[in-house]
């Protein structure tokens, strides 16, 4: 267990005398709980703040069309929070999020492969989550540079993507200034991201009902059919591949965006009180998510039109949402708004890339705790959290902002977030199958084991097939195989740790 002389709340009463990590077998985190489930509600709005860079994308690429794409997949996302509460409530001794729960699921049935399992799972999910970073700070010099007029013509290319000095400058001092709050523990974290969050709910809110109040600048007949931005069917074939071919690629940037607010996850282990804080912070989340997922894109439908989404002269998808505001009420206090709008969105991209920073470097720290990689990152500061971890994922960050640009990093990044998800749903099925018994604080019905592998074959599906179409529709393959170059980093590293590190413990 934890210790709980550090934690500033303390573990709630039902848990005295019980440990998960004696029943199955595995490695405790020893993080600090400190805090609780609004602090892991409120880091955890790092995932929902990723709509803001995929809504321009989905809207100006596929129309309304994507109305219908964005919510199935979204409201697999809310389903996914409400299996990793179950799993979290169970396990609060762990930590890292979703992929520390793969490991002790398959424990007991393939001890030899479990270590594996979860190696190669916590890697995947690192991958997925760190550049998080980055694309928020590219996306934050795009929204400042329209404010403030900033040059973006002139840059250098290292790859193919033009990148502006502006956007480097900000992305370098940005993710540097996140790790100060990120080094100072979760306590300290969480109250910067608490009013980093209350913030950003406000402009996402905003922008995801403002339509309503102005009836006049709303044209509903935008959404019927759902069809595509030529007036095409919902069911026409795209770029040269059938629609649900084309719907599964757009499917893969989608999976990396909007089921991201499962993020929650990783902080359930440092809350007070798991049993109580796990279901409240990942149904906060999961509803948060769906609700903003959904009404964004139709707000942008309805107010800008096919017309003007199809024309990139007159919609730029990068700094949409710091020039919708002025769509909907025009004039000077649209012109305020969309002022208002960009700084508060600033500060929330702030704390989408604190969340990133955090997270997956307690994936990392898991993993190294586990043996599944080197024992530098399995080390906590005097703050009580894995510095070391954090730090690499800063330095991995300030090399992925080279890449420029959503679509790319969305690509590269995806090759291991979605398929982090498949081991964790099989694992949640075989817990309920050999663990029936054991303590749930809370616990679905029990059909959610078969609705667990029905998740699981339609994400493989998403990231096998659509990965692939997507990667030659956005013309990003060079980074989708960066991406798999990457996931296959794990095994260096692993390496590294049982031959070298623990030949020589012994």
């Amino acid at each position: 267990m934890a210790n709980s002389s550090s934690a500033s709340i303390g573990a709630a009463p039902s848990r005295a005398g019980y440990s998960a990590a004696t029943e199955l077998g595995y490695v405790e985190s020893g993080l600090r709980r400190e805090t609780n489930w609004w602090g892991a509600f409120v880091i955890g709005l790092a995932g929902t703040i990723l709509v803001t860079g995929i809504a321009p994308v989905m809207v100006t690429a596929l129309g309304a069309a994507s109305i219908p794409v964005t919510v199935i997949i979204t409201i697999s996302g809310w389903m996914l929070c409400l299996i990793l509460a179950e799993l979290a409530a169970m396990m609060p001794e762990r930590t890292g999020g979703s992929p520390s729960y793969a490991y002790p699921a398959f424990k007991e049935r393939w001890p030899r492969g479990a270590k594996h399992i979860n190696g190669i799972t916590a890697w995947a999910y690192w991958l997925g989550w760190f550049p998080v970073a980055p694309l928020n700070m590219i996306l934050a010099s795009a929204y400042l540079a329209e404010r403030f007029g900033l040059d973006t013509t002139a840059g250098f290319t290292p790859i193919h993507t033009f990148i502006a000095w502006s956007t480097l400058a900000i992305s370098v001092v940005g993710i540097g200034l996140f790790f100060i709050p990120a080094y100072r523990g979760i306590r300290f974290g969480a109250v910067f991201a608490t009013v980093l969050a209350l913030l950003s709910m406000v402009p996402l809110t905003f922008i995801a009902i403002a339509w309503l109040f102005n009836p006049s600048v709303v044209n509903l007949g935008e959404l019927s059919g759902f069809r595509h931005l030529d007036g095409s069917s919902f069911f026409a074939d795209m770029n040269g591949y059938g629609w649900l071919s084309v719907y599964l690629g757009y499917g893969f940037l989608l999976t990396w965006n909007v089921i991201a607010m499962e993020a929650a996850a990783c902080y359930i282990g440092e809350c007070g009180n798991p049993d109580h804080d796990a279901k409240i912070a990942m149904n906060l989340e999961g509803a948060f998510g769906v609700f903003i997922y959904t009404l964004i894109p139709i707000a942008f439908i309805v107010v800008l039109g096919a017309t003007a989404l199809s024309d990139s002269a007159l919609v730029d998808p990068k700094t949409m949402f710091v020039t919708f505001a002025g769509k909907v009420f025009p004039g000077v206090a649209g012109e305020v708004m969309n002022w208002i709008v960009a700084a508060t969105l600033i500060v929330a991209l702030a704390l989408s890339a604190l969340n990133a920073i955090m997270g997956s470097g307690r994936a990392l720290y898991q993993m190294s705790l586990d043996g599944e990689f080197p024992k530098f990152f399995g080390r906590q500061n005097e703050h009580g959290v894995p510095a070391r971890a954090m730090l690499f994922n800063v330095i991995a960050s300030l090399i992925v902002v080279m890449m420029g640009g959503a679509a790319e990093i969305y690509s590269f990044s995806n090759v291991g977030y979605t398929i982090s998800f498949i081991p964790v749903l099989v694992g949640y099925y075989l817990l309920r199958q050999d663990k029936p018994d054991m303590r749930r604080p809370f616990k679905l019905p029990e059909f959610m084991k078969y609705g667990a592998l029905i998740l699981a074959a339609f994400y493989f599906v998403v990231w096998s097939y659509g990965g692939v179409v997507y990667s030659r529709i956005g013309k990003v393959e060079i980074y989708y195989w960066l991406g798999w170059a990457t996931l296959a980093a794990y095994l260096p590293f692993y390496l590294y740790r049982v031959k070298v590190e623990d030949r020589k413990a012994t």
